[in-house]
């Protein structure tokens, strides 16, 4: 497994993608990974925290076939898909990998190297609109949390990464192991490649109760979708009278009441820390109109989400990305 970073790289991304293969070694009976960070010259690279991390190889001189190649983005990433010699070492040795993945950013270093023209592709939900921008023969995709198309992976940001090393540890040994190292991790069981990046964990704790953890599992990973409680009662296979009855029990409310909760939660997570206009929040928090926001925000937090939060100004950080993508510098 190569891992490639740079300048800049978001030093998270880089820890969920080797831990995670690290703890399959761990977890997995036989199971092997060997995971190498290169770094353009082998050297060691100032992470987008401010944090310094060691290489393991130099990106210039591997030349063994690999299992897998994978790109971490970060607040570096723009200036590392306009290096056009570190982008031609990424393209070389994606040739000799199997399947080739990118993190968050790191999708625009592949964007650069040719390998997603033509295809659909995942990165952070701020970005992809100016990641599209710079390459129109790429589909990005703000929604889910990672897609495969074909033999290239791409997923959002930061801790989407564990998301992604976890579906290629369930391709490679199989999704017993898979969740093994998610328990390991104390991270999410399971989170579907198609699950929205906006999903959120509600306040009340994960139900012990399965049929429950599955039903709030399937709340949280769809609410712009069909959540009433006939149609969560036909997706759990009972009636809809004993799903009620059940959530009294786990979380002291009504199926209603928690997944209007839920959609609050996450549209609220969305005003304050996104620039999207309320009439898309709505639509991707599963409000419908921002009239039905509105009354949803009065009656949770006693204020319209337009008094809510200040609308989020870019921090130091992305700003300094935007500017980057927006002029190739």
């Amino acid at each position: 497994m190569l891992v490639v970073g740079y300048e800049g790289a978001e030093l998270l991304e880089i820890a969920c993608v080797t831990s995670t293969l690290i703890a399959a070694c761990v977890e997995g009976r036989g199971a092997h990974y060997d995971v190498r960070l290169l770094t353009p010259g082998g050297r060691t690279i100032n992470c987008a925290d401010g944090l310094r991390i060691e290489a393991q190889g130099v990106l210039e001189r591997h030349r063994e076939p690999a299992d897998t190649l994978i790109v971490v983005g970060g607040f570096g990433a723009a200036h590392a898909a306009d290096d056009q010699r570190l982008v031609g070492h990424v393209r070389r040795l994606a040739a000799l990998t199997r399947r080739v993945a990118s993190v968050c950013t790191g999708a625009g270093v592949l964007a650069a190297a040719g390998l997603l023209d033509g295809r659909r592709a995942a990165t952070h939900w701020d970005f992809a609109p100016e990641l599209a921008r710079r390459y129109p023969k790429v589909k990005f995709d703000p929604d889910p949390i990672y897609i495969r198309d074909g033999s290239i992976y791409t997923s959002a940001g930061v801790t989407a990464a564990l998301d992604l090393t976890l579906a290629l540890v369930a391709e490679d040994l199989g999704a017993e192991l898979a969740r093994s190292v998610a328990r390991a991790l104390v991270t999410y069981l399971q989170r579907p490649g198609n699950q929205a990046q906006i999903s959120v964990h509600v306040a009340a704790p994960v139900p012990s109760d399965p049929v429950m953890r599955e039903v709030v599992d399937h709340i949280t990973s769809n609410l712009g979708k069909d959540l009433s409680t006939p149609a969560l009662a036909a997706r759990a296979g009972i009636s809809a009278r004993h799903l009620r009855r059940l959530f009294q029990t786990h979380v002291g409310q009504s199926p209603a009441r928690y997944v209007r909760r839920a959609r609050t939660e996450a549209a609220a997570q969305l005003v304050s820390s996104s620039e999207l206009p309320l009439a898309r929040i709505a639509e991707r928090c599963g409000f419908g109109t921002t009239e039905s926001l509105r009354t949803a925000f009065l009656d949770t937090y006693g204020v319209p989400p337009s008094s809510y939060a200040p609308r989020r100004a870019p921090s130091a950080g992305k700003a300094h990305l935007r500017t980057e993508l927006r002029t190739g510098s």
